[in-house]
């Protein structure tokens, strides 16, 4: 099977493009020696499949980021069938700095011409017959958003890939030629793959290259002594980079005609900037939008029109559907797809109970309450869970999810934290292992790891159940506030905890510079209906995989260890507390008395303990810990509704007398606490060594602990909140005096 490479600048396309030409087959893994996701498909429609493999987005060859290096390696070492070279035709000269780089390795390649609806909207025409003679390559126009052109585009690529293709370099300087030349003829004695593009690069002083070829290096600083008193110096890096945009201006600019003379062009998108992007509105900007999604998803009074219906209007009472549209009000989206999930799954449930009334007490318990009970209170939240992951991928393909982290940059840089840290951040929404993942792209080791650290303090859409059963609970037992708002501010809490965790970092442990963060920002776009699919397609399937193996499973153990005691005699539910779960338990709860849910709670108080620790093997468990318990002790619990995440939450909170400030101080201390453990195996893969993943362990757990029982004392006793100021205030003032004495030191 041919394999086909694409490679381009970032923002060029090329996700949109490669999710076109592969679709479903789609799947990620891991560069080989690399914790770094890479992403391969096939496309299906010529004559044999083609393996297609989509390379990191990059500005060019030099080893400036693991991305470059990536790619750069992939295609000198894995020698793809051809390389498809993807550019933004609305910046033809900045994206065709990298394709003369990629030309001057041995490899087929194609040129695709992409986003040329945006370019011919404009009344611009690039004349792609003159720039294939010029370039010597065939060059295609496509629309990767539209679809169009990308059976040409695979067409021309399996043409080329049959042909080959030896390596040429656009440098035309004198000097540097007879230097390149001089190299060229070195490493094709040295039977050197590829020995213009390494000539180049050795030119320029290229580090991976000086490793590689320590002899013929001498050569370069020979030509260099040589010429040191000529005009052009002696940063051939930067005179070979001037050499390729002189050729670029020279030759290829020529091929694309505007129609707006103009140097500058304010775009539609341009003018959306100066309101989402102002140094003084954008954040605020970005805070409502958050909370637009949160009430899109969440509330149960949509645009809280609930004081002007009348109850009950579609209620529905006395049937399946009674309250899943609203109830004196209109449910959000997120909330009516969760109703009718849990409408689908209580069915079930009834239907299960029924077909095994007959069966011994144990054989039902276990199925209904272990396997159902468990099962289901996590299922229900998938409805919620896939609305919140749409609305993030719709700002991310947008183009505005890269405003956030420009926006967040200047306003962080003065703490020591780039924009490029809060891209890993973000993608923590998501989940936590592929944003620890993405920390790769920091050059900078410190950042990297208090980058690493705040991660899982970015609630992933594991933790999303347990925020949602939580604040339903809070709003259907107490009476309080709404849940789309509940469930917002925690997720504010989890973030200004993460901003303040990394701003402390970098003050006192991980002190250093603050590394530049250069990003282009991509044009406003709608995004593709075709990859939201695709991309929530594959979150249903991870989320329902995990609820059938780690969670079943999970429910399963916490079924029968609440109904076995130690020496394995059945036990019914009234007396769980001595079971095996209930004495561990109630062994561990006093430990989580400072933040509300420890000795201080009555009867089954040890649940919320044990539901935090089966937590940290998926943080999914939590929500199915109380489910599976709650499911057991329904039958003595009245004024209940018997299904649901909310509804096991709420039975908690009836049999252990838990307060409204403890359940939030529950919630932070799980979005807080060491995450499940597969993000804690990305995270000591990110670690130097053994020493500093301890260390980050014990962060997680202070964290937990100090913004749990803030919470805690605060909700309890408002005046606590001054106490836990002053100590803020006095760590803010130790801190600058020990960095003002340490700066007086190296003076």
């Amino acid at each position: 099977m041919h394999r086909f490479a694409l490679a381009g600048n970032p923002n060029s396309g090329k996700t949109t493009l490669f999710n076109g030409l592969t679709g479903s087959t789609a799947h990620v893994g891991n560069w080989p020696g690399v914790t770094v996701d890479k992403r391969e498909g096939v496309y299906k429609k010529l004559s044999e499949p083609i393996a297609i493999v989509d390379l990191p987005g990059i500005y060019s060859l030099s080893p400036y980021t693991p991305e470059e290096v990536i790619a750069r390696n992939y295609i000198l070492d894995e020698k793809p069938d051809c390389v498809i070279n993807i550019i933004d035709a609305t910046n033809l000269e900045r994206n065709l700095y990298l394709t003369t780089q990629i030309l001057e390795i041995d490899v087929p390649i194609v040129l695709a011409l992409n986003m040329m609806d945006a370019v011919e909207k404009r009344g611009d025409y690039i004349d792609e017959k003159e720039l294939e003679k010029r370039l010597g390559i065939p060059v295609v126009k496509i629309s990767a958003l539209k679809g169009v052109g990308l059976d040409k585009l695979m067409e021309r690529a399996h043409e080329a890939c049959e042909k080959g293709r030896k390596g040429k370099t656009v440098i035309e300087d004198l000097a540097l030629q007879h230097l390149i030349g001089d190299i060229k003829i070195a490493l094709e004695g040295q039977g050197v793959h590829n020995p213009t593009f390494h000539a180049v690069k050795l030119a320029e002083l290229d580090e991976l290259e000086v490793l590689m070829h320590k002899d013929t290096v001498n050569m370069v600083e020979a030509f260099k002594e040589t010429h040191k008193d000529e005009i052009f110096g002696d940063d051939f890096e930067a005179l070979v980079a001037d050499a390729r945009y002189k050729y670029i201006t020279k030759y290829f600019s020529p091929t694309l005609k505007r129609k707006n003379k103009e140097k500058f062009i304010v775009t539609p998108s341009d003018k959306a900037d100066k309101i989402l992007t102002h140094k003084i509105w954008g954040i605020p900007i970005f805070l409502v939008v958050l909370f637009a999604i949160f009430h899109l998803t969440f509330s149960e009074n949509f645009l809280f029109l609930g004081g002007f219906l009348s109850e009950g209007w579609v209620s529905l009472e006395g049937t399946a559907f009674e309250g899943v549209f609203g109830s004196g009000g209109i449910n959000s989206p997120g909330v009516i797809l969760m109703g009718l999930m849990e409408v689908l799954t209580g069915t079930i449930a009834d239907a299960v109970g029924v077909w095994l009334s007959t069966s011994p007490e144990w054989v039902s318990g276990l199925i209904c309450d272990g396997v159902l009970g468990g099962i289901f209170a996590i299922l229900g939240f998938l409805p919620q869970i896939l609305v919140l992951f749409l609305f993030f991928s719709i700002l991310e393909d947008s183009g505005y999810m890269a405003r956030i982290a420009f926006i967040l940059d200047r306003a962080l840089r003065k703490f020591g934290l780039s924009g490029r840290a809060f891209l890993p951040m973000i993608m923590g929404f998501g989940c936590s292992v592929p944003a620890m993942i993405n920390t790769r792209t920091l050059a900078d080791e410190k950042e990297k790891l208090a980058t690493v650290r705040v991660i899982p303090f970015f609630s992933c859409g594991a933790k999303l159940p347990i925020l949602t059963a939580v604040s339903g609970a809070i709003v259907a037992y107490f009476g309080v506030g709404n849940v789309d708002l509940i469930t917002y501010g925690m997720y504010l809490i989890g973030m200004i905890t993460a901003l303040f965790a990394v701003v402390l970092m970098r003050e006192t442990t991980l002190k250093g510079d603050t590394p530049p963060f250069i990003m282009e920002l991509p044009s406003y776009h709608a995004p593709q209906i075709r990859n939201l699919v695709m991309l929530l397609w594959d979150k249903a399937k991870h989320f329902i995989e995990k609820a059938f193996t780690i969670i079943l499973a999970s429910t399963i153990i916490i079924w029968v260890i609440s109904h076995f005691n130690f020496s394995w005699k059945y036990l019914p539910d009234e007396l769980m507390h001595e079971s095996i779960l209930g004495g561990i338990g109630q062994l561990i709860q006093p430990l989580f008395t400072p933040i509300g849910f420890g000795v201080q709670l009555n009867g089954m108080g040890w649940v919320f303990a044990v539901a935090a620790i089966t937590g940290l093997i998926a943080k999914e468990n939590v929500v199915s810990t109380l489910g599976t318990l709650a499911a057991c002790l329904l039958g003595s619990v009245v004024n209940i509704e018997s299904d649901g995440g909310i509804s096991a939450v709420s039975i908690m909170i009836q049999n252990t007398g838990i307060t409204l400030p403890a359940l939030l101080a529950f919630i932070a201390f799980n979005m807080t606490t060491i995450p499940c453990f597969a993000a804690v195996a990305a995270a000591k893969g990110e670690m130097a060594n053994k020493k500093t993943f301890n260390w980050t362990l014990v962060f997680w757990i202070a964290t937990s602990y100090i913004v749990a029982s803030a919470i805690y004392f605060i909700g309890t006793a408002w005046w606590a909140m001054f106490i836990y100021i002053a100590v803020a205030i006095l760590t803010v003032i130790v801190i600058r005096y020990i960095n003002a004495k340490r700066v007086s030191k190296e003076k």
